[in-house]
């Protein structure tokens, strides 16, 4: 079946991370895919760190890609973890920044090599193991980069600005209007196909997958009623969080409870009457991926 290849949103500005380097394919770019070299620092409470998770699953890469897993909830200022200073100090003289997940770091040299999740995702597919699709197959790159953009503006940011302290009721429904068009938008694609790209998972349906789940256990809570009813009714796009929730690459990673302290020490949004409706059990579907794993 042909699908028209979803649009990108206008691009916003973002914060240039800290480390930016990437895995080559070879000796000659210095940092190249080997196993047991590289290891992943995340927090599977931060959306950043869920992603990576999940695609390192997805990946099969336990076995050559160690993954240290950080508390929920940082233990330092400015959102940083102390256990992750020694290799910010080691990677940048006199650093004095917060040490921040996620992480990618290089065992040979004790050093980061990046802090920019997307970059490490993608470079974690050149760990490709025969047998394993990639997450970013070499055609679909421009839809991917478009799914992400529609995830990162259409939803994410336009559901905190719905749900801002101190915006005015048009601010607050000009953005909910963009993210309704945005679920829509994906709500057709979902309703025509089982995944975003290529008829199986890509990088874009781990991408989205998170987004969803910050929106319904973060977002949600600063929406009133009426306007989480809107977006619940979006049934082919939760059903696809339904099916992906309960695969055991996706749904064992979620620490619920995590997410949920990581929120409220950071909450600046409004309290709303949303918050009392849950669109997905999702400690339910992440259950089902627990038993399924274990099978």
């Amino acid at each position: 079946m042909s699908i028209t290849p979803l649009t990108a949103l206008p691009s916003g500005h973002r914060a240039a991370p800290v480390f930016r380097g990437r895995i080559g394919r070879d000796a000659r770019s210095g940092h190249y895919a080997v196993p047991h070299r590289f290891r992943l620092h995340l927090s599977t409470a931060c959306p950043d760190g869920l992603r990576l998770a999940v695609g390192h699953s997805l990946l099969g890469l336990d076995g050559s890609c160690p993954v240290t897993v950080l508390p929920a909830v940082p233990d330092c200022p400015g959102g940083g973890h102390s256990a992750l200073r020694p290799l910010y100090e080691a990677s940048a003289h006199h650093y004095t920044g917060p040490a921040l997940a996620p992480v990618l770091s290089d065992d040979w040299s004790g050093r980061i090599v990046s802090t920019h999740a997307r970059d490490i995702l993608r470079d974690l597919d050149r760990f490709l193991r025969e047998g394993r699709a990639a997450l970013y197959p070499c055609d679909q790159e421009s839809v991917i980069q478009a799914v992400e953009r529609m995830c990162a503006e259409g939803i994410e940011e336009a559901a905190q600005r719905a749900g801002q302290a101190g915006a005015g009721p048009a601010e607050r429904a000009a953005a909910l209007d963009v993210l309704l068009d945005t679920l829509g938008r994906l709500e057709s694609r979902l309703a025509a196909e089982a995944y975003l790209v290529d008829d199986r998972l890509t990088a874009a349906d781990v991408e989205l997958w998170v987004t969803l789940v910050q929106l319904d256990t973060v977002h949600r809570c600063h929406l009133d009623a009426s306007a989480v009813h809107r977006i619940a009714g979006h049934r082919a796009l939760w059903a696809y969080a339904r099916r992906l929730a309960a695969h055991p690459a996706f749904g064992r990673h979620l620490d619920l409870d995590g997410i949920s302290r990581r929120h409220h020490g950071r909450c600046q949004g409004l309290e709303a009457a949303g918050a009392a409706v849950q669109i997905l059990d999702w400690a339910g579907h992440a259950a089902d991926a627990e038993d399924a794993s274990r099978r």
